[in-house]
């Protein structure tokens, strides 16, 4: 049951709908994040590693931001892709060693 009345302001209710939003977009964090098959930044995969243990980077395949399109459902997405230009710095593999 859902507690107040038709022309009440219902907190529960939009609690309930800011979980709902959070689960989706986490739904959405978790497809983005199967797509880059390359550790970088926060982003670590084990396959995806130095032989030191480091993050492994493949910018020549990932060097862009993704943008999610909304269809209705986080798994029905569209990935737009925006490549990234890079002029004033090289890219490189970091080591934090």
């Amino acid at each position: 049951m859902v507690p107040g009345g038709v022309n009440e302001m219902n907190s529960e209710l939009e609690k309930a709908g800011r979980v709902a939003d959070f689960l989706e977009l986490g739904e959405l964090f978790a497809k983005d994040a199967l797509e880059r098959n390359e550790s970088c930044g926060g982003h670590f995969r084990e396959e995806s590693k130095t032989e030191e243990g480091e993050a492994l980077r493949n910018d020549k395949d990932f060097a862009y931001v993704s943008a999610w399109e909304y269809t209705g459902e986080p798994k029905d997405a569209i990935l737009h892709k925006e490549e990234l230009e890079f002029k004033d710095i090289e890219l490189k593999q970091r080591s934090y060693k």
